[in-house]
């Protein structure tokens, strides 16, 4: 049997630390969109087709440390805005979506475009700034030498081109729960996901 959650929400609010806590409790499949989108992205950089990239995409394609660096997130979020290339993803990540056994997608657009049948949907967010400074404490903990302010500016950019792309922009599905993460821990945050996934598994 098939169950799909999708989790979407801006960069570094959370959503991917909370969608795999969601699949490891429930015992589901999990996949990190933006990962396909990062792994076109860094493929650019290195002088490829957006298109013939996003076609050509491999499970190789998205290992490697080298996809959570802010040149490669920019990239990724370029390569977004580019119709054929989100739609060499969708079979995909469509496909994953309906495993048996269960699946969590989290990305941007999966609530509303890729999944906007599934099962339950989430709307994880948080403020520019609290999502900046989570990002910049990573990377300066993997060793990146960035700026916070330079970091929040990428932020507030990637936000922008997000919501503003002509090609499934950034935005809450409309029976998706939103769960804002500014000022939870990670272990509320999560709590408050399970629930809101046990309820609509119980018909709440």
């Amino acid at each position: 049997m098939s169950y799909t959650i999708a989790i979407d929400g801006p960069a570094a609010a959370g959503k991917g630390t909370i969608s795999k806590a969601v699949a490891a409790h429930f015992g589901f499949a999990h996949l990190d969109t933006g990962l396909l989108y990062r792994a076109v992205g860094a493929c650019v950089l290195l002088g490829a087709d957006p298109v013939e990239a996003a076609k050509s995409l491999t499970s190789e394609d998205l290992q490697g440390d080298n996809l959570r660096t802010p040149e490669v997130a920019q990239s990724a979020s370029k390569v977004a805005v580019i119709g054929e290339v989100r739609a060499a993803l969708i079979e995909f990540q469509r496909a994953f979506a309906r495993r048996a056994g269960g699946a969590v997608l989290d990305g941007r657009d999966i609530g509303t475009v890729i999944c906007p049948e599934a099962e339950a949907k989430l709307f994880v967010t948080a403020s520019a700034e609290v999502r900046a400074d989570r990002r910049f404490a990573e990377l300066v903990q993997n060793g990146m030498d960035v700026s916070r302010d330079t970091v929040l500016a990428d932020v507030v950019e990637r936000d922008r081109r997000d919501r503003e792309r002509a090609e499934a922009p950034l935005v809450a599905a409309q029976d998706a729960v939103e769960i804002d993460t500014s000022n939870l821990s990670i272990e509320e945050a999560v709590s408050r996901a399970i629930q809101v996934v046990e309820g609509r598994k119980n018909g709440i």
